[in-house]
């Protein structure tokens, strides 16, 4: 991989995670006026009217073959379906930076699923830094008293998100190296949408007539709608097609950095010693988990169809 390719993928990777780390911040402002089932109804529709016109005015809208069909209705049952839901759900009932930090346990598991499903490997450098960055999460999710802060109902729903983000992240390497990141994106979220609608009008549309319209959370939708659910999962799926899921999943660690960030100027959370130790633990895993890596990985087509 050239010089300049590389600091492309791991730009496009980085500027996911601070979308999905920002993302933490714009739904706790949503859901002071939304519910989560709604909010994420409203999210998928809208990037999907916004990923499908950019494809048509481009020209670039690819068409799904037809033995593609049950793998993007299975990515998209898992994410944006059930990752939405725990996450949501999740998020609800625990603080934006708690929410964060058991996301981001993610690549602590992902690559156990790969060394499985896609054969990937891992150099000892890559299980260290990915050591060291978990240190860095649990340094900002356990109290001085080892207590956890988050209610438990909050955590069962966030445990529930990081299982359908990892089998997410198995079935995207299959459709990225199909199709776009752009079309698997837009797909993915449109069906994600039409999962929802029954959900959404059985729980949430009578309660419609109640909303109160401003600026505040209009706003923090469509940040949602044009950075969370578009741009970090196409720059995501790039990532993943480029360098692998395990390697990809790494940077999942700087989204509590981010909302932890994000949260101390916008919702006025607490940003202790502590918060700081743990961001500067999660970096300096990032930084060691990326060493040496100069090796590609496996070509998903071998694995699958070898």
């Amino acid at each position: 991989m050239s010089k300049n390719k590389k600091i492309y993928i791991y730009t496009v990777i980085v500027l996911s995670m601070i979308f999905w780390g920002m993302s933490f911040i714009w739904s706790t402002i949503v859901f002071r006026y939304l519910e989560p089932i709604t909010t994420v109804f409203f999210r998928l529709i809208l990037s999907s009217a916004i990923l499908f016109g950019g494809l048509k005015l481009f020209n670039k809208l690819e068409k799904v073959k037809k033995e593609h069909y049950k793998l993007f209705f299975l990515s998209a049952l898992f994410n944006p379906f059930l990752y939405f839901i725990g996450e949501n759900f999740g998020l609800k009932y625990s603080s934006a930076t708690i929410s964060a930090v058991i996301i981001a346990t993610i690549p602590v598991f992902s690559p156990i699923a790969a060394f499985f499903f896609l054969k990937e490997r891992l150099s000892m450098l890559n299980v260290a830094g990915l050591f060291l960055s978990f240190v860095g999460v649990l340094a900002m999710l356990v109290n001085k008293d080892l207590s956890l802060n988050a209610a438990p109902v909050g955590m069962i729903c966030l445990g529930f998100a990081v299982i359908a983000a990892i089998v997410y992240s198995l079935l995207l390497k299959r459709l990225a190296f199909h199709y776009s990141a752009f079309t698997v994106i837009a797909v993915q979220n449109l069906i994600g949408a039409i999962l929802f609608l029954p959900v959404f009008l059985i729980f949430d549309f009578s309660k419609l007539s109640g909303i109160v319209y401003n600026y505040s959370w209009v706003s923090a939708l469509i940040m949602l709608s044009v950075f969370a659910s578009s741009l970090a999962f196409v720059f995501f799926a790039i990532g993943t097609r480029e360098i692998g899921v395990s390697k990809t999943s790494i940077f999942t660690n700087l989204i509590p950095v981010i909302t932890a960030t994000g949260s101390f100027f916008l919702l006025n959370e607490a940003f202790s010693f502590q918060k700081i130790i743990g961001i500067m633990i999660v970096i300096g895993g990032l930084f060691i988990s990326q060493l040496n890596n100069n090796k590609p990985p496996a070509n998903a087509e071998e694995v699958f169809e070898g």
